[in-house]
């Protein structure tokens, strides 16, 4: 079977984009591979394509049991042979997939970080074929990232323990020069091909909106978007919980998505959402990882994030058709305190000693800076962002909300 077949057999497309296209074939070439691809950007074919072509497995590190199930279960939708190893696992459960992929049953593993540690797992991984290890969201590795995780570090003293070094694929949709270079260290890549597609999309309106009154604010553009699709992004588990009883309230088709909700509960309105039984998702940054559904005309983030990068992405889940798109921050001073008090909770990571937590939460304060320069500024939102990620922007885009003068509110209402 050609990748082209591949493709076409098990996702539906005649044609790679051009990006995709370098990335796999270094895969299948057996070149390590640097992905840094924004989301839309379709990196998940990058390897998995390879996957299915190469003797043996691959390994896909996923850091959330969310996302791999998430991307299990639609991968398997396509009759691609995959399951995942996680602690929603019973023991039994566990070592049923060991003995499907002893057989060849599967062809793509997804796993936690910490399982490549455990004694058994390793055992399985020294006597099995691995011709490929994909790390997803490879900037866990880098201590400047946004979402460091101790556990990435040991990727690497794990493919040293196999008894053959598996081709290595790092994935991540947003990272600065210094992320990258920390991966290539940390994973130990081996001269590799490194791509970083164009952070730009130009499809997407970006706005910052600094309402007196946030809800009848979010109100009023809900309301002006009836019929259309749209995420809404809340910064805690509670309020994605009250906006979206709001909403109902208010007769919008709307389902919630967070981590504290049971897996049933987020797979229906996952499934309701992406079959567009339901026209708003209110979610928690744990939405969307995974998650192809091109035609979202709206990101509304009804919170300041902490972080550029974490904003970028999921914002980025909007006009992944490429047609026009909205991505709007609706900020308040009250952000920056929710913002301040995860940073430092986030900090706290049981992984780290006390010097390199402080590291990790000095970096959190500079990246938690620059996201409320970005909600602060009078000049072009997209030329902020490029120039964040180290594509340098001189010029207004005309199509954000600091070059579209009047606001989005007067653009809208007519006020």
């Amino acid at each position: 079977m050609t990748k082209y077949e591949a493709l076409n057999k098990y996702f539906g497309y005649t044609e790679f984009r051009p990006s995709q296209d370098t990335v796999i074939d270094a895969l299948l070439a057996g070149r390590d591979v640097l992905g840094v691809m924004p989301t839309g950007a379709g990196k998940s074919i990058c390897f998995q394509i390879p996957a299915l072509l190469l003797p043996g497995i691959t390994i896909v590190i996923s850091p959330l049991i969310s996302l791999m199930k998430d991307q299990v279960f639609q991968l398997r939708k396509g009759n691609i042979p995959v399951a995942f190893i996680n602690s929603s696992l019973t023991k039994e459960q566990y070592y049923e997939v060991l003995r499907r992929v002893g057989i060849g049953q599967y062809k793509i593993i997804y796993v936690a970080p910490e399982r490549l540690a455990t004694e058994d797992f390793l055992k399985f991984a020294i006597d099995t074929l691995i011709s490929l290890v994909a790390v997803d969201e490879a900037h866990c590795v880098s201590q400047w990232g946004q979402d460091f995780r101790p556990s990435y570090l040991k990727i690497s003293e794990f493919i040293d323990k196999l008894k053959v070094r598996p081709t290595i694929g790092a994935f991540t949709a947003t990272a600065t020069e210094d992320v990258k270079k920390d991966i290539v260290r940390y994973l130990d890549l081996y001269d590799p091909v490194s791509l970083t597609t164009g952070f730009d999309r130009p499809n997407l309106y970006f706005g910052v909106e600094k309402p007196k009154n946030k809800l009848k604010y979010f109100h009023e553009l809900i309301a002006s978007r009836e019929g259309q699709c749209g995420v809404v992004y809340c910064a805690t588990r509670k309020s994605v919980d009250s906006v979206c009883a709001d909403l109902r309230r208010r007769g919008i088709s709307a389902g919630r998505y967070h981590a504290g909700l049971d897996d049933v509960e987020r797979r229906i309105n996952q499934d309701n959402f992406i079959q567009n039984n339901i026209s708003v998702i209110v979610a928690t940054n744990a939405f969307g990882m995974g998650i192809d559904k091109p035609d979202v005309r709206y990101v509304i983030h009804y919170n300041m994030p902490k972080n550029l990068e974490n904003y970028y992405q999921e914002a980025g889940r909007a006009g992944r058709d490429g047609k026009s798109s909205e991505c709007i921050l609706l900020f308040s001073e009250d952000d920056i305190k929710t913002a301040e008090f995860m940073t430092q909770d986030a900090g706290k990571n049981s992984g780290l000693n006390v010097k390199d937590q402080r590291k990790v939460q000095r970096q959190d304060i500079k990246r938690l800076d620059c996201m409320i320069r970005y909600c602060e500024i009078d000049g072009c939102l997209r030329s902020y962002i490029l120039n964040y990620f180290g594509e340098k922007q001189r010029m207004r885009c005309g199509n954000c909300s600091s070059c579209l003068k009047p606001s989005l509110w007067n653009r809208w209402f007519g006020r």
